[in-house]
């Protein structure tokens, strides 16, 4: 089968190559092999490639935590009805080739409805944006505030904050031309390459500060926005865009916000999957009424990935539609 190999760890532009490999065994007891119809990329296959997580990441490995696929064997103690069944195949990477072998409890049924191009993008950022509205913005938060907000997954906290009646305030680097998806859904969208962007914040979150931050930034500008979260609020740290961590006085400053640190990984891999169709419900649900979509920008054959990588990607918007089947 095809598959996309990263031999060390590095840049998927530097250490990724496309070839034929040994396809998966016949699975064992309680497994599927599933074959892929679809997969993309995210910040964290990078993030897993370039060796951060050395100590749950061994080479070569074959990246790719999304995607969506069909059973096509079955493993001893496997329902019967399973074969055939679309599923998003979970809880390890591997999807960026043809087929994956992997344990049927991480296999989340997908409902006919919802299609392959849609399924594909339903996990990493529309169920960390649903777990952790659900969370954190129980009833009394009005106050929030999302960074990145030009992101996919900011994108997604926007839609599910004003289906609550909550309008966030949206902090952004200014980059030329990105813009918030739809500006109705912010109350404020203030970007950080404005001198004035601390006392522009400042004043739309008001004096009591933001119930609940969501960050995905941190550094500098992740410590800006902590400081005008209430002291009795949440600060929702969730990834590390500036490759630089919160400033500590952060986590030891008294009176400050608590910082909740939310990892997806946590909550995906606490009873190996068994508990995951509940979570997935309301994605499911949203996605069938057109919101938590990502926007397609590029479709890519599996065998065109690695010199996708090594092509610029400035001024491209959207995510990459991998196409396992070519």
């Amino acid at each position: 089968m095809l598959a996309a190999v990263a031999d060390r760890p590095g840049r998927l532009a530097d250490v990724l190559t496309v070839r034929d490999v040994e396809g998966p065994a016949a699975p064992g007891e309680g497994e599927v092999v599933v074959r892929m119809l679809a997969t993309t990329v995210n910040p964290s296959d990078e993030v897993t490639v370039s060796g951060a997580y050395g100590s749950r990441t061994s080479f070569p490995m074959v990246p790719g935590f999304e995607g969506v696929g069909v059973i096509d064997a079955l493993g001893p103690g496997v329902p019967a009805g399973a074969l055939g069944r679309r599923v998003l195949p979970l809880g390890s990477a591997g999807n960026w080739q043809q087929y994956k072998r992997l344990g049927y409890s991480w296999c989340v049924p997908v409902p006919d409805d919802v299609p392959d191009e849609v399924a594909c993008f339903a996990y990493v950022n529309p169920l960390t944006a649903t777990l952790m509205v659900d969370r954190f913005c129980r009833s009394g938060v009005r106050n929030v505030v999302v960074t990145a907000a030009t992101s996919a997954i900011g994108r997604h906290l926007a839609e599910l904050l004003t289906d609550r009646g909550i309008t966030p305030v949206g902090v952004v680097r200014g980059t030329p031309g990105r813009a918030v998806a739809d500006p109705s859904r912010w109350r404020a969208v203030i970007p950080t390459d404005d001198p004035g962007w601390r006392e522009r914040l400042r004043v739309a979150v008001g004096p009591r500060g933001a119930d609940v931050t969501f960050d995905c930034v941190g550094g500098d500008v992740g410590g800006e926005v902590f400081a005008l979260t209430a002291g009795d609020g949440a600060f929702v740290h969730y990834g590390l865009l500036s490759g630089t961590p919160l400033p500590a006085e952060c986590l030891t400053a008294p009176g400050g916000a608590p910082v909740e640190l939310f990892r997806l990984r946590d909550t995906v891999h606490k009873d190996g999957g068994q508990h995951l169709p509940e979570p997935f419900a309301p994605v499911f649900g949203n996605l069938r009424r057109g919101r938590l979509h990502a926007p397609v920008g590029m479709r890519v054959g599996l065998s065109e990935l690695a010199d996708h990588f090594k092509t610029p990607t400035a001024g491209r918007t959207g995510k990459i539609l991998i196409d396992p089947r070519r």
